[in-house]
């Protein structure tokens, strides 16, 4: 039965899809054609790739050393507080969703204050489609109120976040004060881009513009440390100008346009001073940095060189259009500096040797390795955190697990031949 409604959900988000499309375009600033041709599209697969789990959830029949019966059984945790971030509304929402609603849990979904429209929408469809009252419930409100009453509500029993470092630890803090509810988090991310020497620079330079400028910076796996070898450093940095000549900054309803405003004027704010931070603490501004001279938050694509990875626009998550790029020799130098971050949530490596993408994949410390490409998501693909950028999957298999309780039963054999 619920696979069924499940589907019957997906079939109304598609119905829905250019209402849904231009709720997140006024909300989050999502660029409108993309929202019609991939994110809401993407949350309705996401729908119906878990329906397609729901009824297949087993436990094992265990083969015991004693004379024991022993299965387990996969369990619905219970009640699920799923609070989610203001950059990808609907896929976030559909990302935490649809795997708890084919586990069988109830729901409390916080959508971020500065976008609640889309998620109230599906609230609606879900009631169309037949999921029943008291399932799926929408609060909407700040992370101060409703987001702390979720992570210490006594009746609670997991809480899925995604969103900063910062609240999560205060999540946490809530979840072991209260009754010990499980906690999922995926937090922020300063993921590397790593180019090598024998990269194809005229398809990898981009790859990089779009991995740290694809939806104004706006996203927790952006490729925000570009890491170049010295052989192609000067050919990479030519490249790149050139394509940022062709990148276009407006009206997100625009289909023409690569990359809208910054959601608020808060984060609009944080991302300029972190400009100026770049500059005052040396490192050449070779391109934008400035606010655009038109009415929103709108700020140029922007790109530091000479960073050294003690600046703080190499260490922080900005969450906007500002990409540092850093010359280095070596495999073993790049990734001890791929790695000399408190995150680990992504990375990115451009080579053409088999043995250099093996090699640094295992030695970077991060949940996801893109090779060749990046931004790769997929349904079956499990994405999560390293280090403080969490921990626990999204997507997958994975995603849906950690909606279950495991309970493990025992029972005697008495004299079987057959243990």
């Amino acid at each position: 039965e619920r696979r069924r409604i499940m589907l019957k959900l997906a079939d109304l988000i598609e119905e829905n899809l250019e209402e849904l499309a231009a709720l997140d375009a006024m909300d989050a600033a999502n660029l409108y054609s993309l929202g019609k041709i991939m994110y809401i599209k993407n949350g309705v697969e996401l729908f119906r790739y878990y329906a397609g789990a729901a009824d297949k959830i087993h436990g094992e029949t265990l083969k015991m050393s004693k004379e024991l019966h022993g299965y387990t059984l996969m369990e619905p945790i219970g009640v699920v507080g799923h609070i989610i971030p203001w950059n990808f509304p609907t896929q976030m929402f559909s990302m935490k969703v649809a795997p708890a609603l084919a586990a069988g849990c109830t729901m409390v979904v916080k959508p971020a204050e500065q976008t609640p429209l889309s998620a109230l929408f599906y609230a609606h469809l879900a009631k169309q489609a037949g999921v029943p009252d008291g399932v799926i419930n929408v609060v909407t409100g700040y992370g101060s109120t409703v987001g702390s009453a979720i992570s210490s509500h006594m009746d609670i029993d997991m809480v899925s976040f995604t969103g900063s470092t910062v609240t999560g630890h205060k999540i946490m803090e809530a979840a072991a004060t209260s009754n010990l509810k499980k906690v999922c988090l995926e937090l922020g991310g300063k993921s590397p881009f790593i180019v090598f020497d024998d990269a194809d620079v005229d398809k990898f330079a981009p790859l990089a513009l779009n991995a740290c400028l694809f939806n104004q910076g706006q996203i927790c796996v952006a490729g925000t440390r570009v890491f170049v070898q010295e052989g192609i450093y000067e050919k990479f940095l030519s490249r790149l100008l050139e394509e940022l000549k062709t990148w276009v900054v407006g009206d997100p309803f625009d289909p023409n346009v690569n990359q809208g405003p910054q959601v608020d004027k808060k984060q609009y704010e944080k991302v300029l001073s972190y400009i100026e931070l770049g500059k005052k603490e040396g490192a050449t501004l070779l391109a934008g940095g400035k606010p655009l001279d038109r009415k929103g938050y709108y700020i140029e694509p922007t790109i530091f060189t000479n960073v050294t990875d003690d600046m703080s626009i190499a260490n922080d998550e900005i969450f906007g259009p500002v990409m540092s790029v850093m010359k280095f020799e070596s495999v073993e130098e790049v990734i001890k500096r791929a790695n000399n971050t408190k995150y680990g949530l992504a990375a990115g490596i451009m080579t053409n040797n088999l043995n250099i993408a093996n090699t640094v994949s295992r030695s970077i410390k991060a949940g996801t390795i893109w090779i060749n490409c990046y931004f790769a998501f997929d349904n079956d693909l499990p994405v999560g955190g390293y280090k403080r950028s969490g921990f626990g999957k999204d997507m997958g298999m994975d995603a849906l697990h950690k909606y279950f309780q495991l309970k493990s039963i025992a029972m005697p054999i008495f004299n079987s031949p057959w243990l």
